[in-house]
């Protein structure tokens, strides 16, 4: 058993679901969460109060399931990645667990 985490822009949330759907990931628990960029632009870096970045809407997903169905997640995100307009690509990084109850 692993921990798979899973992080988008709230836009991918519906999409992500059909995603879990089809690598066969039924149980999971999902977050509201924002998320932030480093990254100065040349708007923010003119701005006098710089310092007041703006969160984007985000969500975390994750799941305490099997590798192979890991592995078939995997190949779906990156596919879904791959056909992205935007800079935004879906995360996703696996977790061993050492101890459960």
């Amino acid at each position: 058993m692993k921990l798979v985490m899973v992080t988008s822009v709230e836009e991918f949330h519906s999409d992500i679901l059909q995603i879990f759907n089809k690598a066969g990931i039924q149980n999971f628990s999902e977050s509201g969460i924002d998320g932030y960029k480093n990254k100065p632009t040349i708007l923010s870096t003119s701005n006098w109060f710089a310092a007041n970045k703006s969160a984007t809407n985000s969500i975390l997903i994750f799941s305490f399931t099997e590798a192979e169905k890991i592995d078939k997640l995997f190949v779906l995100l990156k596919e879904y990645n791959q056909n992205l307009e935007t800079n935004n690509p879906i995360k996703a990084v696996v977790l061993p667990i050492e101890r459960s109850l």
